[in-house]
């Protein structure tokens, strides 16, 4: 029942609602990786605020092996980027840590990602702009994402669509088959996103979609993924004082 084409059109006028509310004249500044989710993105903010509007920052982490795919796409879209590599704030960070303090594997592997979201906004507040969110439900629903890293954002297109629905989206875009069906990879672990989360993102959907999924092991692995980053999604629990006390 999913009409790509009504979804799409819905998007678009969206973001241009968003913008007309939050930002009149504002620019729309996002990472671009060269994966279908920044490139979906970035061509959606096209359709709806023109190529002028929408800024593209591409952040390597030293040398990135896919960097030619985020050029495809900036190019493909000719819209204004910006190149920063980011290695050397990631390596200044890491060796400015204390010595006696044992870094974990999650907190070096969640620093890149904080990092390029800092250079984003440091880059949209230099653009008069805001900064688009790039995550989609598929990732959102196991916590796929690294939270006030690419998990941030001031809008976000994509957060309630699937990976095999925002691949149709994209594909109604025009955008080359070469990007929206790129196998979704990091840029930093050199894994694929389906290695890591030991299924596939087809499996995942049909699961948010319908329930349905055959193997059991999958989806006691879903379930708890989704359980246990279900924070992610909530905003920040903060204390209220009782009024009596403020009074």
């Amino acid at each position: 029942m999913f009409d790509a084409l009504k979804v799409k059109d819905a998007c678009v006028a969206w973001i241009r609602n968003f913008f007309e509310t939050n930002g009149k004249g504002c620019n729309a500044v996002l990472g671009i990786s060269g994966g279908k989710d920044s490139s979906i993105v970035a061509a959606l903010c096209v359709e709806a605020l023109g190529r002028d509007r929408v800024i593209g920052v591409l952040m390597p982490c030293g040398e990135q092996h896919d960097i030619d795919c985020a050029y495809a796409l900036v190019n493909h879209l000719g819209i204004r980027h910006y190149v920063v590599n980011i290695k050397d704030a990631v390596d200044g960070l890491l060796s400015s840590m204390p010595a006696d303090l044992p870094l974990t594997a999650q907190s070096r592997t969640n620093l890149p990602p904080r990092i390029r979201m800092a250079t984003v906004y440091a880059i949209s507040q230099c653009c008069n702009g805001r900064v688009a969110n790039t995550c989609n439900l598929s990732e959102d629903w196991v916590g796929y994402s690294t939270r006030y890293g690419d998990a941030a954002g001031d809008f976000s297109p994509l957060s309630h669509l699937t990976v095999q629905e925002i691949k149709q989206i994209g594909h109604l875009l025009n955008l080359p088959a070469s990007l929206v069906e790129k196998i979704p990879i990091d840029g930093l672990c050199g894994k694929t996103d389906e290695d890591n989360l030991g299924f596939t993102y087809a499996e995942l959907d049909r699961y948010i979609r319908t329930g349905e999924i055959e193997d059991q092991a999958k989806k006691q692995r879903i379930d708890t993924l989704h359980r246990n980053n279900l924070f992610k999604l909530q905003l920040m629990p903060s204390f209220v004082p009782p009024a009596e006390l403020m009074e």
